[in-house]
C-alpha cells in the first residue's frame, strides 16, 4: 500500500461521518447549539470542510470548491469569501445556518472529490514539497495533508457528538 491509499482511505472515512453526523437532521438539530458559545452540527460541518477545501486546494495549486463551485453563493453566509471559521466568535458561529443537510454534504462531497482528484495524482516524491514556509520547520505536503485530516476527524467527532446531545435533548 502506498502513501497516498492510506490519505485516500482516511479522507474517505471523514466523508463517511460527514454523511452519518449530519443525516436525517432536520434544519433545527442542524443548526441548534447546546450552548450560547457551542458550535453546531452545520458550524462544525461547514468549518471542517472549508478547512479541507482551503488547505488542500492551496497545497495543490487549485481553486476552492467552495469559490470555483458557486457553494459560497448557495451558503449566503455573509462572511468574509474566504472565511474558513478558525477563530469565529460566538456571533460568526450563529451566521453558520442551513435550512437542508443536503448543502452540508454536497459541499463536502464536492470538496472530497477534489481532494481525491488530488490524492490520486500524488508521487512518493510530491510529499516532500514544502507547501508552507513559515513554519520552522516548513511544512511539507505530506505533514499538511495529516494535519487536515487530524482536523477534520476531530472536528467530525464534535459534530456527531452535538448531534447525539441534540436528539437526546428532543427525546
Amino acid at each position: 500500500m502506498h502513501a497516498k491509499d492510506i490519505l485516500i482511505e482516511g479522507y474517505g472515512r471523514i466523508q463517511e461521518e460527514v454523511h452519518a453526523a449530519v443525516g436525517g437532521l432536520d434544519p433545527d438539530g442542524l443548526n441548534a447549539r447546546p450552548a450560547a458559545d457551542a458550535n453546531s452540527v452545520a458550524w462544525l460541518v461547514w468549518h471542517l470542510t472549508r478547512v479541507q477545501d482551503d488547505h488542500v486546494a492551496g497545497a495543490f495549486g487549485l481553486d476552492q470548491v467552495w469559490l470555483g463551485g458557486g457553494w459560497e453563493k448557495r451558503f449566503g453566509l455573509g462572511l468574509p469569501r474566504r472565511d474558513t471559521g478558525y477563530g469565529h466568535s460566538p456571533a460568526e458561529v450563529a451566521k453558520v445556518r442551513v435550512d437542508s443537510g443536503d448543502l452540508l454534504t454536497g459541499y463536502h462531497d464536492a470538496v472530497h472529490e477534489q481532494t481525491l482528484t488530488a490524492l490520486r495524482s500524488l508521487t512518493a516524491k510530491d510529499l516532500e514539497r514544502v507547501v508552507d514556509d513559515n513554519w520552522d520547520p516548513p511544512v511539507t505536503l505530506a505533514v499538511r495533508l495529516v494535519s487536515v485530516l487530524s482536523d477534520d476527524l476531530q472536528h467530525v467527532g464534535q459534530a456527531a457528538y452535538v448531534r447525539g446531545l441534540v436528539q437526546s435533548a428532543e427525546a
